[in-house]
Order: C-alpha cells, then structure tokens, then sequence
C-alpha cells in the first residue's frame, strides 16, 4: 500500500484552527499533483464519470420497478422507491472514492475524498433505511382492514421518529469517523430518550401495540372477536385504542396496550361454531335403549343439516341419566349457530317423543315430624277424593 493510499485509509480529524492552512496545502499539492499526472488524472475522470452514469442508469430501474409491482404496494415497490432516492451526491462520490487511488492523489486530496465519501455514504444509509422502514409501515396500514383516519395520522408521528432515530445514528457515525469524541453526545440523547419515554410512556406504549397489531395481525377491522367477559366487532384500530362494537350495540373502547395484554379469541377465524346440550332421561329407561340413544342423536342432528360430534353418558343426575350432545355448525357466523341450536333442540325433543323417552324434571317431597317424633305425612292418609255433591 503506498503512502497516499494509507492516508487516505482513515479520515483525519479537522482542526478548526489549522482550516487555512489546510486549505492552502490543499490547493497547492493538488496543483502540483495536476501537472506531474495530468494523464493519469484524465483517465481517472473518464472512468469516474463511467461509474457515476453507469449508477445513475442503474437508479432508473428503481421507479420501473415500483411500477411494475401490483398497484404500487409490496416489496418489490418498497425497494424500488429506496433505489430512487439514491442522490446524485452519493454517486459522485463513490466514483471518485473508486478511481482515487489510480489517479495517485497526494494524501491532502485524498482525505478530502474520503471524507465526503463517508458523509455521503452515511446519510445515503439513511435514507434507505428511512425509505425501507416507512415502506414496510405504509405497507402495513394501507390495507383495508387497516385504514381509518386515527391509524393513518400516526403515521406523522412515526415518519417523525424514524427520521429522527435514522439520521441521529448517522450523525453520530460521520462524526466519529471525523474524529470527534461523541461519549458526551449519545449520552446526552440517550438521556433525553430516556425523559422523553418516561413522559409519554403510555403514548408510546400503545403506538408500539397498535404497530405489534398491524404486524401480527391478531385481529382486523371487522373480525368478531372475545375478551375477558366482552365478545364484538373490531370497528377501528386507531393510534391509541381499539373500537369494539358489542354483540348488544355498545362501543366499547380499549387502549391497545391492555387489549393484546389480554387473551384474544378471534371468532372469525373458526371453521365453525360448537353447540353442546345437557339431556337428561330417566332411570327408569331400558338400557338397550340408553346403549341406543348416541345413534338417535346422531341421526337428529344430521337430519338438520348440522355436524354431529359425539355423545355420550355423562353422570348419574340426581333425578335423570345425563347425557352430553355436542354438534358444529357449518360456519362461523353466529347467527347460523343459534339457528342451527333451535332446529337441533326441537329436532332432538321430537326424537325423544317417538321413541317414548321421558326427559323428567327435578321432584321434591317434605315430610314433617309431630313433638312426639311421628312423622307427619304431606296429606291426609283418610283423605279420599270423591265428586263434590250436587
């Protein structure tokens, strides 16, 4: 590695007091530089102006290739608006940072090179971030499920914090490598981040869950879902709560902190709804009837267009042999369910008529007891009933 080429290798620091002189070194190596490589230098500029046309053809496809994705939107449309925002600046000075070294520069110029080099490439990171990252967010919200004016404002609030975060880091990298110590400059933004999210923690706390929502995509605008004690359907996904219209016609409103804190049931997402009933006969009913019963119920739910899962005895009742029926609707749709539960009720009562089974209801009797300790029968044991008389 020549001399020139080490010097180059780092960008040294600038100190304000030596800019005038450094100026004037400067223009006079590159002075003489120009008269002992004159022919060097032109085929050094030749090449250089190859590669910046060659990037900046090469920048062109960027707009074609968000034009060919599908209605603008995807990855493909992402990358392509990243690629656009390459600026002319970056170019130039990666064609120079390219040919340098060939044209053998005195280390003065050199180190100017690196050093735009470096300032260009840093905030030209940035903006690709910026783009890549908004594009991914933006990509996000514009679905429908997603849309509504409290979702689409954040995205203000979040370009902000993007740009911020992007171009602070970057910031920070330009200035070390100029040399400059930032110890006390990422301290002092790192205090003031830590003030900032203590003062808006529950601000912040449910724009990170309304983008978790957006990401994961637990539930969307429309879905009927569950919980705690609560069941609707999601209305709106706002920045900082969730609307819910309730099964009776409330709104209710949740932070979306304290919604994805809570087990969610999306009831849209079912395959179908399960209906389970309690069917009690007597003891007095046959077994060969009782071992029969689950293919009658079988046969009742089926006869109503419904899904029949299992049943079964479940336990001895107090006054009936418990049996369990439990049947899937054909879809998720609540309203299908409850009709669905009306005919296989009434489907399974009719059965029960036919087959001459008694579904009987709790019986209590009470008997008293005399001082003596005799008991006392509910009614008279000479009580006989007989026509009234004319």
């Amino acid at each position: 590695m020549t001399n020139n080429s080490a010097a180059a290798a780092k960008v040294a620091p600038i100190d304000p007091d030596k800019v005038g002189d450094q100026a004037q070194e400067l223009f006079a190596s590159s002075a003489t530089w120009f008269s002992t490589h004159w022919l060097q230098i032109v085929i050094a500029i030749g090449v250089g102006a190859g590669i910046a046309l060659l990037l900046v053809w090469l920048r062109g496809f960027g707009p074609r290739l968000a034009r060919r994705s599908a209605s603008g939107k995807g990855w493909p449309a992402i990358i392509g608006r990243a690629i656009e925002r390459t600026g002319t600046f970056f170019i130039a000075t990666l064609a120079a940072r390219l040919v340098v070294g060939y044209a053998d520069a005195p280390a003065s110029v050199a180190t100017t090179v690196e050093f735009l080099f470096t300032v260009a490439a840093v905030f030209q990171a940035a903006v690709w971030a910026r783009e890549i990252i908004l594009g991914a967010i933006e990509h996000r919200t514009r679905s429908e499920h997603y849309s509504g004016e409290a979702l689409m404002s954040a995205m203000g609030l979040i370009r902000l914090l993007v740009t911020f975060a992007v171009f602070a880091i970057a910031l920070v990298v330009v200035l070390d490598n100029l040399g400059v110590n930032v110890t006390g400059l990422v301290a002092g933004l790192g205090v003031g981040g830590i003030a900032i999210g203590l003062a808006a923690q529950g601000i912040f706390a449910d724009l990170f869950a309304a983008l978790a929502i957006i990401f994961d995509r637990p539930f969307r605008r429309g879905d009927a879902v569950s919980y705690d004690q609560t069941s609707g359907t999601v209305e709106e996904i706002g920045l900082k709560s969730t609307r819910v219209r309730g099964v009776n016609g409330e709104e209710r409103i949740i932070s979306n902190k304290q919604l994805l804190d809570k087990e969610i049931q999306n009831n849209t997402r079912r395959e179908r709804r399960r209906t389970k009933f309690v069917l009690g006969l007597a003891y007095e009913t046959p077994v060969d009837t009782l071992q029969r019963f689950p293919d009658m119920m079988r046969e009742a739910i089926d006869e109503c267009g419904l899904v029949y899962v299992r049943c079964g005895f479940m336990q001895f009742g107090a006054s009936s042999l418990d049996f369990e029926i439990e049947f899937d609707s054909n879809s998720p749709d609540f309203q299908a369910a409850f009709d669905g539960r009306h005919k296989a009720g009434i489907a399974i009562l009719r059965r029960c008529a036919q087959e001459g089974l008694t579904i009987p209801y709790p019986t209590q009797t009470t008997y008293t007891a005399a001082p003596d300790g005799r008991l006392v029968m509910p009614y008279s044991e000479h009580l006989h009933l007989t026509p009234a008389a004319d």
